[in-house]
This record gives C-alpha cells, sequence and structure tokens, in this order.
C-alpha cells in the first residue's frame, strides 16, 4: 500500500504525534462514505490490528491502512492554510470526481 504527504500535512502530524495522547499511536487514515466509485476520508490517533499495513511515508511519519480497503492504497494527505485551514485527503489513483476530506 501507499501513502504520500505534503510537507504542511508532516508538520501538523508530527505535532499530533509529539502529544502525550499519542503516546504508543500512529496516524489512521479511513473511509468515513463510500459512494460507488469515490470514498471520503479522515484521520486519527490510533493502534494497529491484524487488518492492518503500517506504510512508512517519505516525511518519515507511519499512517496505518486498513488492507482490507483498496481505496486506501494510494491516498494523499495534504494540508493546506489557504483558503481554509484544514487537511485534504484524496485518493486520485482511485478517483476521478475529487472528493476528498476537508
Amino acid at each position: 500500500m501507499n501513502c504520500k504527504i505534503n510537507r504542511n500535512a508532516a508538520k501538523v502530524l508530527n505535532n499530533m504525534l509529539s502529544t502525550e495522547e499519542a503516546n504508543g499511536k500512529a496516524i489512521r487514515v479511513f473511509i468515513t462514505h463510500m459512494h460507488g466509485d469515490h470514498a471520503h476520508y479522515d484521520l486519527k490517533l490510533d493502534t494497529p490490528t491484524e487488518h492492518d499495513e503500517i506504510v512508512k511515508t517519505d516525511k518519515g511519519i507511519d499512517i496505518i491502512l486498513d488492507k482490507r480497503e483498496e481505496f486506501l492504497d494510494g491516498v494523499w494527505i495534504k494540508y493546506f492554510y489557504v483558503p481554509q485551514e484544514g487537511f485534504e485527503i484524496t485518493n486520485p489513483s482511485k478517483e476521478s470526481h475529487g472528493h476528498h476530506h476537508h
């Protein structure tokens, strides 16, 4: 499985991982809604299960992805400060409509 992270997202995720709440946990990307040919994503701090793969990103952050969910393979986590601050999670390899989580 693959996952990409932009520089802004890496900074924000590293801050999340440095909190006391994150001790022993990693970032999980998960699907909140599926609509036929596209999915909506979110992220949270979590621990892996037997169905998960821990993906090492080029930014040095481990991401937990459920191996059973094909729409998680190839997700791209981005963080933007403008026009509105927040995450955008997409999967360009699976979605033609550009649906994402903000």
